[in-house]
């Protein structure tokens, strides 16, 4: 085991970690990652540092978990934290959950996504014997017309909607009468939302996202049909409860427009800046203690500090360099870095001005 622990003391990449979902997208993924040809196909997702595996009939086992190339050979992410929990999560994770707490994801669609929701703690307590919902986040980067259609999200029920007018919809499949019950936002890149367990929601066509959430794979759907024509099987629509039970996963809370935007539409706030760089929150625990998202705009060198837990750095843009215990790792467009709790110090230093996400456990 003790040749796993030297690598919770420098920054370790992943290894691609494209899933297969029950939508179509995965274009602009392979555009952030310089990747030829850019394919929309049904890999829309990329699962960043993540000790999960991805639910679904007939796929591969360990799908969704990530992996890290090393001296030794490549191993799960999981595999190296399990080696020495407290030295790769820090004490109070490891201590908690004995896990990451927070599975993060870039997602980009060229469908709408079916409508949806997820546990919050309670239901998942309860239905699902765990101890994670499947709260989430939405930042979006990038937007693309698809068939001259904007991007948009639905979220939240409107005012008028009841859990029978609901539950009608969903025994008739009225697809469009479920759309209309929920609110429809168009997005633009710097956008950023909360989706509360219980809230239902579907991301629109032409989204490219960061999704930070609750590290399940938790999903009920209300489509038996996608977009596109898949048929879905009842495992993904009630995850094996049945559908009575589903449709108590919902909150039958109803919203104006304008409420449901002020509960879930965040504002991004500037921590600190200089010429150098600007640090960002967006999603921190004013919103959530989940986990928690910020945003490094970097055109120079700045150093982020330990807080004796882990964190995951995801570079947008840009390419540059990074010092950790007195050695030098280049990073670029495209990786996706963890690093542990064991770093007390790493100094991002940018060759090319980079937009660097920077994720956080729960807290």
């Amino acid at each position: 085991m003790d040749k796993l622990q030297k690598y919770a003391h420098m920054p370790l990449k992943q290894l691609q970690n494209r899933v297969w979902r029950t939508y179509e997208g995965g274009a602009l993924i392979d555009r952030w990652k310089k990747t030829t040809p850019e394919i929309d196909g049904s890999m829309p997702e990329e699962w960043i540092m993540s000790a999960v595996t991805a639910r679904g009939n007939n796929r591969p086992e360990d799908e969704g978990l990530s992996l890290i190339e090393t001296e030794e050979g490549t191993f799960p992410l999981k595999e190296l934290i399990n080696s020495d929990l407290e030295l790769y999560l820090g004490k109070t994770l490891a201590d908690k959950f004995g896990t990451t707490g927070v599975l993060i994801k870039m997602l980009d669609s060229k469908e709408r996504l079916t409508v949806q929701v997820h546990p919050d703690k309670e239901y998942a307590r309860t239905v699902f014997n765990s101890e994670f919902g499947k709260t989430e986040s939405w930042y979006v980067l990038n937007t693309r017309e698809i068939d001259g259609e904007k991007s948009v999200v639905y979220m939240g029920f409107k005012k008028h909607v009841t859990r029978e007018e609901w539950k009608e919809h969903f025994d008739n499949q009225n697809i469009q009468g479920m759309l209309d019950c929920l609110h429809k936002i168009e997005v633009k890149p710097g956008d950023a939302f909360m989706i509360y367990g219980g809230v239902p929601h579907a991301i629109g066509a032409g989204c490219f996202l960061m999704e930070v959430q609750e590290p399940t794979d938790y999903t009920m759907r209300v489509e038996k049909t996608t977009p596109n024509g898949l048929t879905i099987g009842p495992e993904l629509i009630h995850q094996g409860v049945g559908e009575e039970k589903m449709l108590e996963c919902f909150h039958y809370d109803n919203y104006t427009l304008d409420e449901a935007l002020e509960a879930w539409k965040i504002t991004p706030e500037v921590l600190e800046s200089s010429d150098a760089f600007t640090l960002r929150t967006l999603f921190n625990k004013k919103h959530t203690n989940c986990f928690g998202l910020s945003e490094l705009l970097l055109d120079g060198s700045h150093t982020i500090k330990g807080t004796s837990c882990f964190y995951v750095a995801v570079i947008y843009s840009g390419e540059g360099t990074m010092v950790c215990n007195g050695k030098e790792y280049t990073y670029s467009q495209g990786d996706e870095i963890f690093i542990s709790a064991a770093i007390s110090e790493l100094t991002f230093k940018s060759n090319e001005a980079s937009k660097i996400l920077l994720c956080y456990p729960p807290n």
